[in-house]
């Protein structure tokens, strides 16, 4: 019976060699005897890692949708090689060596490593205030970050020396071995771990970094914070994050705003809230209130009869509106509650002033609100009125 190998691996026939790879990753990953000891799985390993090895190469792949069997005695597919027996095809080869020959790490060269690297980015915290996010910051900062080292450079070398290729794996950054398995001589490859995988050594390396072309150093950079940031927002400084090891190019620098809490005001986006109190003959008289602003004070003037839970509104004395472009688009408005306040303790004369005013007024203890269709509508009182016909 033919050997089904796309079936096998549970891809179809016209599976891209991506498709294929991840499909033999799922099931080494499951059937590999570092994971699963059970008879059965080694021998469906087997089977799985031979299939593999077939549809991976051009070739091979070639012969078997031709109707071919590559691995059939004399179709081409890889010998049990000589010599006296297999004895256990997985000793001394674990599942991190399946990984690397069969998933990038084979022995197809990569090719050394460049010894310079891009840098990694670096965050800051900056604490501010309300007014500073309002009106922008400019402040200095100390940073602790890797900068490049000026002894050597970059370049890792004590002065006058330089890099040298590795002897052991000859400058090609990794060394290969060869491990017998029941498809003949599988080969290896990986970093070498006497040059990890730069290909070079540095015998005389910098005493200033140790060959790392780079040093931790604390330095003080000028910040400049645009007006309208929030809390949560990040600035960005180009290059002012970690240099790369062998001196590679910087990363950025990002600064983090952290909005400190205000005793007056409370922030939405660009809209500002405040609460004012205010007492109830002001409310009902209507007066005229210094109002503090982030601009400075301010008169709000209070309409006679302001009702409990007003708001007022004063535009354009909000927070700046930041666009993406690091431009300030006009502000946004100030939004005031007022909350009445209404006396827990009255004195006689006071108390006799109220009374003559509910009096004259015609005011009621209590009266139920008119709800929205007007109905249910007057206190007790009102409601007898209208019942005898009286206004």
């Amino acid at each position: 019976m033919a050997r089904d190998y796309y079936g096998t691996l549970g891809v179809r026939s016209d599976a891209s060699q991506e498709e294929i790879k991840r499909a033999y990753r799922k099931l080494a990953r499951e059937l590999h005897p570092d994971v699963n000891p059970e008879e059965s799985a080694q021998q469906r390993f087997r089977e799985v890692t031979a299939v593999y090895e077939v549809l991976s190469d051009p070739e091979k792949r070639k012969i078997v949708d031709l109707g071919g069997d590559p691995l059939s005695p004399g179709g081409g597919g890889g010998g049990r090689g000589g010599g006296g027996g297999m004895g256990d095809p997985f000793a001394g080869f674990g599942l991190g060596d399946i990984m690397d020959a069969f998933f990038g790490g084979g022995p197809a060269s990569r090719g050394p490593r460049s010894r310079t690297q891009p840098g990694s980015d670096a965050l800051i915290r900056l604490e501010a205030s309300l007014e500073e996010c309002a009106s922008g910051i400019t402040r200095e900062l100390t940073v602790d970050t890797a900068i490049l080292c000026t002894l050597c450079e970059g370049s890792g070398c004590a002065e006058g020396a330089s890099p040298v290729r590795c002897d052991t794996c000859g400058g090609r950054g990794e060394v290969q071995s060869v491990q017998r398995s029941f498809l003949g001589q599988v080969v290896t490859a990986r970093p070498c771990p006497v040059c990890r995988g730069f290909g070079e050594v540095i015998p005389d390396p910098c005493q200033q970094c140790a060959g790392e072309g780079r040093v931790r150093s604390r330095r003080t950079i000028n910040v400049k914070i645009p007006p309208g940031v929030a809390d949560g927002m990040r600035v960005r400084l180009a290059s002012q994050g970690e240099v790369g090891p062998g001196g590679g190019p910087a990363g950025d620098l990002y600064v983090e705003v952290e909005e400190l809490p205000h005793d007056t005001f409370t922030r939405d986006g660009t809209e500002l809230h405040c609460t004012i109190r205010v007492p109830m003959t002001a409310a009902a008289l209507g007066a005229t209130i210094p109002m503090q602003t982030l601009d400075g004070v301010q008169e709000l003037p209070l309409d006679p009869g302001t009702q409990p839970e007003t708001e007022l509104v004063l535009p354009g004395k909000g927070m700046p509106r930041l666009r993406s472009s690091g431009r300030v688009d006009g502000r946004g408005d100030l939004h005031v509650h007022v909350e009445v306040v209404v006396p827990t303790k009255l004195d006689e004369e006071q108390t006799a002033l109220l009374r003559q005013l509910a009096e004259l007024r015609g005011e009621e203890a209590s009266e139920l609100a008119t709800n929205a269709n007007g109905r249910n509508g007057g206190g007790l009182f009102s409601r007898l009125r209208h019942s005898f016909g009286q206004r």
